[in-house]
């Protein structure tokens, strides 16, 4: 049986990339997937049917919370109920501190931090009602710090410490929560480095991972998919790096 039979699953920024991957795995493991995205996420839920899987696409933006509301909403009356939350949407607009517009601030942290709590607190509404959920907040090895990343590493801090309150808050109502900090993963966005100077900054970065090669969104999934499951029912309040030893 597969571990995440007849579970419910929302996933935001699952349009690509990293998102994508995680909605995949999760349908794969028999999870029925909610793909929101404020694309068009069409493509993804025909990969997962054509798969065998089941899934429904939700355009939302998560920086707005009536939005972040109706998608629950719509998760629990399309499928139900809502068993597992993955908060993966997030965008990035770098530059150096002294240098940065307050709009970039804002637009990061509403999107990157102000979007999970909004995910987080909506889906926890509803899984304190039935005493089970989880929880997985996608965060960054960035929340370490970062140059010319103020505005995403401290949104990406604030996932974490965000998560582990939840986690504390919730545990004993069967809700685990939990943070997952990607290293650098191979997908459209950071493929665009190999255009760069003949690829140098691409192999710039590879030359940081110790296991000398880009992960995977699927290795990102593979870690959604056993925190959300009932193999990783006594794991909660953990911050847990996925990046073949890049981050330390």
């Amino acid at each position: 049986m597969r571990r995440l039979e007849d579970k419910v699953a929302i996933v935001t920024g699952a349009g690509r990339g990293l998102g994508k991957g995680i909605a995949l795995k999760l349908a794969e493991e028999g999870a029925k997937v909610v793909v929101a995205d404020m694309a068009s996420a069409d493509n993804v839920v025909r990969e997962i049917e054509e798969a065998g899987g089941t899934a429904v696409a939700f355009s939302v933006n998560v920086a707005k919370q009536h939005e972040v509301q109706a998608m629950v909403a719509f998760a629990i009356e399309k499928f139900g109920t809502l068993d597992i939350m993955v908060n993966n949407a997030g965008i990035n607009r770098d530059g150096m501190l002294h240098k940065m517009p307050v709009e970039n601030w804002d637009t990061v942290i509403s999107v990157d931090l102000t979007g999970t709590f909004y995910g987080t607190q909506e889906a926890i509404k509803y899984m304190r009602e039935k005493n089970y959920g989880r929880v997985i907040n996608i965060s960054s090895g960035s929340w370490l710090g970062n140059i010319g990343q103020a505005n995403y590493a401290a949104a990406k801090a604030g996932v974490v410490g965000l998560t582990k309150t939840a986690a504390r808050e919730n545990a004993r109502k069967g809700i685990t929560c939990n943070v997952i900090c990607p290293g650098f993963i191979e997908t459209d966005m950071t493929v665009k480095l190999k255009e760069i100077k003949e690829g140098t900054a691409w192999d710039s970065m590879i030359s940081r991972v110790p296991m000398g090669y880009a992960g995977k969104p699927a290795d990102v999934g593979n870690l959604v998919a056993f925190l959300a499951s009932d193999d990783a029912s006594y794991i909660t309040s953990e911050v847990i790096n996925c990046g073949g030893g890049m981050i330390v």
